[in-house]
C-alpha cells in the first residue's frame, strides 16, 4: 500500500494511492462500512498494527475491485485524481526524526571525509517537515548556501528499544523520503575549527543549520515494507530543475536500515510513526566545484520508484 495524508476543509485524513487517484478513507465511510473503523491518521494506522493495516487493505480492495462503489467515491469527491489531491507529509505528526549522515561511502568521499566506524545521527525538527508541493522557504538570514540531501527513511512501526541487527527489520512499518534541507553556512568551519570546543561548537552549528522551518520535507508517500522487497537495494535520485544531481542506490550505505535501528535502538526508545532518514548520498551542491545552491524559483524532486516522487519548490 501507498498510504497519504490529505489535507481537506478543517481537517487533515489518511487516505491511500489507487492508481492515479487518491482515496480518502474518511470521505469513504459512508459507501464502505470497514473504513468506519480505521484511524483518520496515517501514524494512526501505522500504530493500529497489521490488524489496522489489513483492514484498510480491504477497504482499497474494495474500491480497486468494484467500480459501482469507485464511482460513488468520485461523485462524493471521496476519490479524486491524484492532481487534484493537496497531500501533506504522510506523517506529519511523527514524535521524532532520527537523522543519519555520513553514512554512503560515495559522499563521504566527496565531502573528503572518513566513513566513521560507529554511525553518526543528530535529531531532526518536527518542526521543519512540509509535505509534497509545499514551498522551501530560504531563511532570511542565510539564503544564500541551501542544500539539497534526498534521503531514504525507514519508518518504525511498533515499540523499539535494544533490539538486534538481525531483527530489526521486523520493526520497521514501511518507508517513505525525506529532504535533509541544509543551509551549508557551518561545513566549512567544521574542517577549520581546532581544540576541544571548537569542533564541538562548530558541528552543533553545522546541525542548527538543517532545523529551519520547511527544511524537511517529507512524502509523498508512506509504503509499507511489502512494498519494498529489499531496503539495501532501493535506487532513487534528486533532481534541480530537472537536471538529475543525485543518483544512488542504498546498497552504498555505509551502516544499513537494520545496522542503524539495532545501533541506536540501544539509546532511544522508537515508537510507531517514527522515521529514520539513512543519509545523504553523494551530489549535494557543497561537494561540487563550483558549488550549486538552491535559489529562489527553482523546483527540487528526490524521486523513488517504490515511493513516488517528493516535488518542492523554493521561495525566498
Amino acid at each position: 500500500m501507498h498510504l497519504v495524508t490529505i489535507r481537506l476543509p478543517g481537517r487533515q485524513s489518511a487516505g491511500a494511492l489507487i492508481g492515479g487517484e487518491v482515496l480518502d478513507f474518511v470521505g469513504a465511510a459512508d459507501a464502505i462500512t470497514p473504513a468506519r473503523l480505521l484511524p483518520h491518521s496515517v501514524r494512526g494506522l501505522i500504530e493500529g498494527g497489521e490488524e489496522a493495516m489489513n483492514l484498510a487493505r480491504r477497504v482499497i480492495d474494495e474500491v480497486a475491485n468494484k467500480k459501482a462503489v469507485a464511482d460513488r467515491l468520485r461523485q462524493s469527491w471521496a476519490l479524486v485524481p491524484r492532481e487534484k489531491a493537496n497531500l501533506a507529509a504522510p506523517i506529519p505528526d511523527t514524535g521524532f526524526i532520527l537523522s543519519c549522515g555520513i553514512n554512503y561511502h560515495a559522499h563521504i568521499k566527496e565531502m573528503k571525509g572518513e566513513p566513521p566506524s560507529k554511525p553518526v545521527a543528530f535529531a531532526k525538527s518536527v518542526g521543519a517537515i512540509i509535505g509534497p508541493g509545499e514551498a522551501i522557504r530560504l531563511p532570511p538570514s542565510h539564503p544564500t548556501m541551501v542544500d539539497w540531501e534526498g534521503e531514504f527513511c525507514a519508518v518504525i512501526g511498533r515499540p523499539c528499544h535494544a533490539v538486534k541487527e538481525a531483527d530489526a527489520l521486523s520493526y520497521v512499518a514501511g518507508y517513505t523520503l525525506v529532504n535533509d534541507v541544509s543551509a551549508r553556512d557551518w561545513v566549512a568551519p567544521v574542517f577549520q575549527a581546532t581544540g576541544t570546543m571548537g569542533p564541538i561548537l562548530a558541528w552543533d552549528h553545522n546541525i542548527l543549520g538543517k532545523q529551519f522551518p520547511t527544511f524537511c520535507p517529507m512524502g509523498p508517500a508512506f509504503a509499507t515494507k511489502d512494498e519494498i522487497a529489499d531496503p539495501n537495494d532501493v535506487a532513487f535520485t534528486t533532481s534541480l530543475n530537472g537536471k538529475v544531481m543525485q543518483e544512488a542506490n542504498t546498497d552504498d550505505l555505509v551502516f544499513n536500515v537494520a545496522q542503524l535501528i539495532a545501533y541506536y535502538s540501544q539509546f532511544f526508545l522508537l515508537r510507531a510513526g517514527d522515521v529514520i532518514t539513512t543519509g545523504s548520498p553523494s551530489g549535494v551542491g557543497y561537494g561540487r566545484d563550483p558549488k550549486i545552491f538552491m535559489k529562489a524559483g527553482d523546483r527540487i524532486e528526490v524521486q523513488c520508484k517504490a515511493i513516488g516522487t517528493l516535488s518542492n519548490p523554493i521561495s525566498a
